[in-house]
């Protein structure tokens, strides 16, 4: 078992048995409106969790965690806000593994260090990216897939949201260990990539399910894998990549952090909070519902896998050169 797969499975383990034993519920959060930032604009997936969990934490607590949208510049600015503020338990910073992991390769000099400049909270969920392609592209499965693009190599292309998005990212680790040739097309925004993916002009991409479930469930489009170490509970008959490829993980998750020197205690009462929150019963349908998957760590857990993710992308962003658009 690798340092990712024991973070990830003791934390759900201790998801599961929350019950409210743990002394750091003695700990006071801050008195009126609590801001917890998005690095992106309104309306978007991620939006919508933060402001689903924001809530279930506003009802159980009876302070107001007010979601503030701060977007542009890849996130950068939303984070940026975050390490600059005062660290008493007032600011919050919801992110994804963009923010967190992929950036700092990514734009080479930002004004903000993952580790350095946060209190990592908890890292709360995952989801996979599904490998998607257009039935014009005449492969009925993974293997399928793998054995085409070996044998044609250069001949096709995929698509993405642009140079160092998260379908950019996960292709380009595939690439590395399938040794495939396979040409990028970065698209200015994910409806764009897919419009083209729909008609055929590009037959790949990765993608998440819920962008993707109508017409996966129509049949105009095929899902052959997933990101994630093992298949998911909601989608049993797509495999892993991991099954062909071990150790590949590429999925898509959510942190929650504080400022770095907020104190401890108020950390770990944050991340009881958000550890409760998950276990609401409207919060973990609509998790199942878009394939998104639970976790829910302490503070130490979410800086140790920061550090295994921080690595990897790292290597990743570097070895295949990428720059953002």
């Amino acid at each position: 078992m690798n340092k990712r797969e024991f973070l990830v499975g003791s934390s759900v383990v201790g998801l599961a048995g929350l019950t409210g034993v743990q002394s750091g519920l003695a700990q006071e959060l801050p008195r009126g409106p609590i801001r917890v930032v998005s690095p992106y604009p309104a309306g978007g997936g991620a939006d919508a969790m933060v402001r689903r969990l924001a809530h279930v934490v506003t009802e159980s607590t009876g302070r107001v965690l007010v979601v503030d949208n701060i977007g542009g510049a890849g996130g950068i600015l939303g984070m940026q806000s975050v390490a600059q503020a005062a660290p008493d338990g007032r600011t919050l910073i919801f992110a994804l593994t963009a923010q967190w992991a992929v950036n700092p390769s990514l734009f080479g000099r930002i004004p903000y260090d993952p580790q350095k400049s946060f209190t990592p909270i908890s890292l709360l969920a995952s989801a996979p990216y599904l490998l998607v392609v257009h039935p014009g592209m005449g492969v009925r499965n993974f293997a399928e897939f793998i054995d085409l693009v070996k044998k044609n190599p250069g001949k096709f292309d995929y698509a993405s949201a642009g140079n160092g998005s998260g379908a950019h990212l996960a292709m380009e680790m595939l690439k590395a260990r399938a040794g495939l040739n396979i040409t990028h097309i970065p698209y200015r925004g994910a409806s764009l990539a897919f419009s083209d993916l729909v008609t055929g002009r590009v037959p790949v991409t990765f993608a998440t399910f819920v962008s993707m479930a109508s017409r996966i469930q129509s049949g105009s489009l095929h899902a052959i894998a997933m990101t994630s170490l093992n298949r998911s509970k909601q989608l049993p008959d797509i495999p892993a990549i991991a099954e062909t490829f071990p150790g590949f993980s590429a999925d898509v998750w959510y942190m929650v952090a504080a400022p770095a020197g907020t104190p401890q205690a108020i950390v770990d009462r944050y991340g009881e909070e958000f550890r409760k929150a998950l276990a609401n019963s409207s919060v973990r349908e609509q998790f199942k519902a878009e394939t998104i998957k639970m976790i829910g760590t302490n503070s130490a857990d979410a800086a140790s896998f920061l550090d295994v993710e921080l690595e990897k992308w790292t290597k990743v962003v570097r070895a295949a050169n990428i720059r953002p658009d």
